[in-house]
């Protein structure tokens, strides 16, 4: 039996599967040979065992599908908290018109390394890299040799730097996405539909953009088929009038990924919806910075499901299950005081039920993110054939006892303290509570964490930042 072929068991593990059909499975059975599932069975009812090279007492364990980020921009892992206290107009001014213009490209690998490497030993295995920080082919090179370099499986979705233009410079809102660069990234071995590594197009879209740009993007991302992605919404729209024209170009559909979208009339999401648009949602950010309240439930009200994403290290955590749960307890919370509203004195004020389930919000972190990049195919759910993209949950600890329902334990109680386990394609990533590389072997994270804080202090330096806690003591 060759490597390529290594068929693990991991027995006894409660298996969250995702999958509509296969559901909850107690005391499993779950086989995988190289990198794919190849089976999932109750012990009690599973058949005579075929001949295994390794065997995982998973006992006492939920093991649940990877996440899926559906959004965030690794490159500014180095500046952790430093965008904590800042409103969108306030990052737009200090990221994009100042820390990021300092970025060389050892600033971007050392960042999204880091960042990636943080994402699986969260428990993510799928990262959706929005990298709007790459001025240059070397700036572009160095993010991707990082995500290779940490094994996650990633979509780099190639973006465009936004400084404030030069005297005699173009502003960037006037500037095409760059074919070439797109079909250079495209031409590389290490992209493909089989590969851990894919390629999406972070676009301006009309909100960022002119109009011409927008038809431009759009139309380039159709003729590569390739996702394009954008963010939706703050301050006034460069093109007011965009999405009727893209529309009526017949540019709309389910290549298209909106980010945020809070600001989006009635009107504009009914069409978005028939099209077939996808959106990811980023909660907590939405929330600190001043977008809007997410649209979670107004999408809910057309039957779609949005996917989720961090958005920001340089101001949250990389935790995708409090991603999770930030949406879901906003939108409850909504969907309460909605009820209160429309509730008159004789009627009670408390609603007789949730109107989300746990299982809903779960689905917008794993299902939703495989299908919003069109993976759904391989990943997203345990399933018999798919890629083994899982997390070993370890649900003995204090903080999950005792446990009464592993799908509402594995939203609502789990912490980074029970991600245990991390796989991707097969490989473990994390294994035990701590991170190795795919043949096991521990890595220690000074060899990144060290570069990491001399790129933040440089950046910081650079731009003359401060933190509140410094600001504060120098006055007085």
């Amino acid at each position: 039996m060759t490597s390529t072929s290594h068929r693990l068991l991991i027995s006894g593990a409660t298996v969250v599967s995702m999958d509509d059909v296969l559901g909850v499975i107690e005391n499993a059975r779950l086989v995988i040979e190289g990198d794919r599932i190849i089976s999932l069975s109750s012990e009690l009812s599973a058949p005579p065992m075929l001949a295994t090279d390794e065997v995982i007492d998973a006992r006492g364990f939920i093991a649940m599908p990877g996440f899926i980020n559906a959004h965030m921009h690794t490159w500014q892992t180095a500046l952790r908290g430093v965008a904590s206290n800042w409103t969108l107009l306030e990052y737009f001014r200090w990221m994009h018109a100042g820390l990021a213009t300092q970025f060389a490209p050892a600033d971007i690998y050392i960042g999204t390394l880091a960042g990636a490497l943080n994402q699986l030993n969260c428990g993510t295995t799928t990262l959706v890299d929005w990298c709007h920080n790459n001025p240059t082919p070397e700036h572009t090179d160095a993010a991707v040799d990082a995500l290779e370099r940490s094994g996650i499986r990633a979509a780099f979705f190639h973006g465009s730097p936004k400084p404030d233009p030069k005297p005699g410079q173009a502003p960037f809102w006037e500037v095409r996405h760059p074919r070439k660069e797109v079909e250079r990234l495209l031409a590389q071995p290490r992209f493909g539909s089989e590969r851990q590594l894919s390629v999406g197009m972070a676009v301006l879209g009309p909100h960022y953009s002119t109009l011409d740009v927008a038809l431009a993007d759009f139309r380039l991302a159709r003729e590569l088929n390739l996702t394009a992605s954008m963010h939706q919404g703050g301050g006034p729209a460069r093109a007011p009038d965009g999405w009727e024209v893209l529309e009526l170009e017949g540019l709309l559909g389910p290549n298209i990924n909106i980010v945020h979208g809070n600001d989006l009339a009635d009107a504009q999401i009914d069409r978005f919806v028939a099209a077939g648009v996808s959106f990811s949602i980023t909660p907590e950010n939405e929330m600190t910075q001043g977008h809007g309240h997410p649209i979670i439930g107004r999408l809910r009200h057309r039957g779609v499901a949005a996917s989720i994403g961090v958005d920001l290290e340089s101001g949250l955590s990389g935790e995708m299950f409090t991603a999770a749960r930030m949406a879901l307890v906003h939108q409850r919370s909504l969907d309460n005081e909605a009820f209160r509203r429309a509730a008159v004195a004789s009627d009670p004020v408390i609603p007789p039920t949730s109107t989300i389930k746990t299982v809903e919000a779960l689905r917008w972190v794993t299902v939703e993110g495989a299908r919003m990049l069109g993976q759904i195919d391989r990943i997203g759910t345990i399933t018999p054939g798919k890629q083994a993209d899982l997390v070993l949950v370890d649900a003995r600890l204090p903080n999950m006892q005792p446990l009464h329902d592993p799908i509402n334990a594995a939203l609502m109680q789990t912490s980074l303290a029970n991600i245990d386990s991390v796989m991707v394609a097969g490989r473990w990533r994390k294994r035990g509570g701590r991170l190795v590389d795919g043949r096991q072997a521990v890595l220690d994270p000074e060899t990144w964490l060290a570069p990491l804080r001399e790129s933040g202090r440089r950046l910081a330096a650079a731009v003359g930042w401060h933190s509140q806690h410094e600001s504060t003591l120098h006055a007085h």
